[in-house]
């Protein structure tokens, strides 16, 4: 009975480890957000700069919104160019791209702002509410808004080029009116 119970207690572990063996192997932003296709959580913020940033007030627009922290290193500094190049080629065509800095010291988000000459809007999530509202899991994270406010695209880590320009020029080739 004795060398029944030596034996017992090691196999018991085996199921746990086993569990812990697949959860390090599957990424958890992996999970796919139910928001996507559904109307996005409206949010009313401050920028850097002390004036309101509401989702509301871009209705009819593309909208790319990122979220974004300071010490997210290098995806977020390979990123914040690509959006601030884009905002900049497609801002005439109905395209807006807004920034929310979570879980960030204020200095160290406007420092961030200024190093990369971001021109775009650009607020700082201070209670962390509308990060939790999005499910943003970590940063970078970007959703891509279509006219009528529905999140259509959810994209994990440094939003590129090509990433940016195709979702962004898919969704102003549709139907547009809100």
């Amino acid at each position: 009975m004795r060398r029944l119970w030596r034996w017992l207690i090691p196999l018991a572990a085996l199921p746990v480890l086993a569990l812990l063996a697949y959860g390090f192997r599957v990424d958890p932003r992996d999970i796919p957000s139910p928001l996507v296709g559904r109307a996005a959580p409206g949010f009313a913020l401050a920028t850097f700069e002390g004036a309101p940033l509401t989702l509301e007030t871009h209705r009819g627009k593309v909208v790319v919104l990122n979220f974004w922290a300071s010490w997210c290193y290098p995806a977020c500094y390979e990123e914040a160019p690509v959006l601030e190049r884009n905002w900049r080629a497609y801002r005439d065509r109905g395209v807006v791209v807004l920034g929310v800095d979570i879980q960030d010291r204020r200095e160290a988000g406007e420092k961030f702002v200024r190093d990369f000459g971001l021109t775009f809007p650009i607020a700082q999530d201070l209670s962390g509410t509308v990060s939790v509202n999005y499910g943003v899991y970590g940063v970078p994270e970007t959703f891509f808004l279509d006219r009528q406010g529905r999140i259509r695209v959810k994209h994990k880590s440094a939003v590129t080029d090509d990433v940016f320009r195709t979702t962004v020029d898919r969704l102003l080739a549709e139907p547009g009116s809100p």
